[in-house]
């Protein structure tokens, strides 16, 4: 057991997504699964209140703007599972969440294709006025060639392309945040000027994708660049994760793998100036929950009664050539993708008495991730995630609000025993409560823009 006097609270993000099935496919057809009234307001407003009674850190939407898997196969498997579809966009939703809370962190996804970056801009300036300081953005490159064809492209850009997209991207948003408006500029003199003209500049940004003259029209928000999230595993998103995240998604198989990615991220941070603890690193997992052992096992054997094979099958793309989804009872040797014979080799350490099937491996993947047991052993195992350089969890639901009321009323308790888990928040920003101050630190790229325009002569 961790020594109360040196533990440090570990950060918890709710993962959601403003649709009826998010990561646990199928787990919707339960009778206490909230989450089929995606629509509905109140479903949210709901979580988000119990979440911040409960000392959350943020609740974290995930997004997507496209269909999952081959842009041209049929897609009925989608539909019928309810697969993020229908699904609803985030950012409208935190207008809502933002009057609703006061102290909980508000995090949106939006990838680099489905807005203009002066627009974008405008509308995260807006919630960070609007929540007071409590909006962050998860920055994505997108991963749907359907989610590509809905705005104008015929396919995604390559993969290392859409990083470089990424950069530009963000690059623009940076001058308008950070540069546009000097402090001080923001007057509301009764007797004189709203604003200070010679403290209000264009940007005049050109490149590759965009031409943005400026100024910014939003005063300086709280915080005015949002907390920054990125969830890239690959080399090219670790770096930019290391050129510009503030807050790093890992979803690793083990606390080792986690090690290892953390350690390499932060020592790219390093290289490009900044320093190992600029970065925090979330860990998804999700709990199932039983005063004993035994109890939460039959808890799990009931969650995975729902499993939809079809579902996780669609979500990981596990189909055939011809973009469908393969039948639960197809034998992985016989799946025909790239990553074929790894599913084999990790099914095969699990079953051995027999040829492993998609139902199979679906099922295990269900499991995987996911920690089993009483509070105190969950406690323990959350651990040996910290110990391994995890700074937080994001906490993936089975059900709404299920799953979050069974950790905050089962697990926090115990965390908090352990001085793993905070009993009061701290005052300020989102950035505030995460690292102690609104703004950028002076090593993240962003901060070159302060007062970079100024020399531009005002009104030009």
């Amino acid at each position: 057991m961790t020594d109360n006097a040196q533990s440090t609270p570990l950060l918890f993000n709710a993962f959601v997504m403003n649709t009826n099935s998010h990561i646990q496919h199928g787990q919707w057809r339960r009778p206490d699964a909230g989450q089929t009234e995606f629509n509905d307001v109140d479903t949210w407003i709901g979580l988000a209140k119990l979440l911040e009674a409960a000392k959350f850190d943020g609740m974290f939407f995930a997004d997507v703007t496209g269909l999952y898997g081959d842009a041209d196969a049929p897609y009925d498997v989608y539909v019928n599972e309810g697969l993020q579809i229908p699904s609803n966009d985030p950012t409208v939703l935190l207008s809502a969440l933002a009057v609703n809370t006061t102290h909980l962190g508000l995090a949106l996804t939006s990838n680099v294709m489905q807005s203009h970056p002066f627009h974008f801009a405008r509308q995260i300036s807006t919630l960070d006025h609007i929540t007071r300081g409590r909006v962050a953005w998860n920055i994505v490159t997108g991963m749907q060639d359907n989610g590509a064809r809905n705005f104008g492209l015929d396919r995604l850009v390559d993969h290392d392309e859409r990083y470089e997209w990424a950069e530009e991207y963000v690059d623009v948003t940076y001058k308008l945040w950070e540069g546009s408006w000097d402090e001080g500029a923001l007057l509301k003199d009764r007797s004189g000027a709203y604003s200070d003209v010679s403290k209000v500049h264009k940007i005049h940004h050109q490149s590759k994708r965009y031409s943005v003259e400026g100024p910014h029209l939003p005063s300086p928000s709280p915080q005015r660049t949002p907390v920054l999230y990125q969830a890239g595993s690959s080399v090219a998103g670790r770096r930019f994760a290391a050129r510009n995240a503030e807050a790093t998604f890992i979803v690793a198989p083990s606390p080792e793998i986690a090690r290892q990615q953390i350690d390499e991220t932060r020592a790219l941070a390093v290289e490009y100036g900044r320093r190992p603890e600029d970065i925090k690193f979330f860990q998804g997992l999700s709990f199932i929950i039983g005063e004993t052992k035994e109890e939460a096992e039959k808890k799990a054997d009931e969650y995975l009664e729902y499993v939809s094979v079809e579902g996780y099958a669609a979500h990981s793309a596990i189909v055939d050539p011809d973009g469908r989804v393969y039948p639960p009872e197809t034998p992985l040797k016989d799946v025909q993708t790239n990553s074929a014979r790894g599913f084999v080799e990790w099914a095969s350490r699990y079953i051995t008495d027999r040829e492993p099937v998609v139902g199979d491996l679906v099922r295990l993947r269900a499991r995987e991730g996911t920690i089993i047991g009483t509070p105190e052993t969950i406690a323990d195992q959350l651990e040996v995630w910290q110990a391994a350089g995890v700074d937080g969890i994001n906490v993936i639901n089975w059900v709404i609000p299920g799953s979050f009321e069974d950790f905050a009323d089962k697990v926090l308790p115990v965390l908090r025993e352990r001085g793993l888990a905070k009993s009061e928040y701290a005052e300020g920003t989102l950035r505030e409560k995460l690292f102690g101050q609104a703004r950028l630190n002076d090593r993240h790229p962003a901060a070159r823009y302060r007062g970079a325009f100024s020399k531009v002569p005002a009104g030009v």
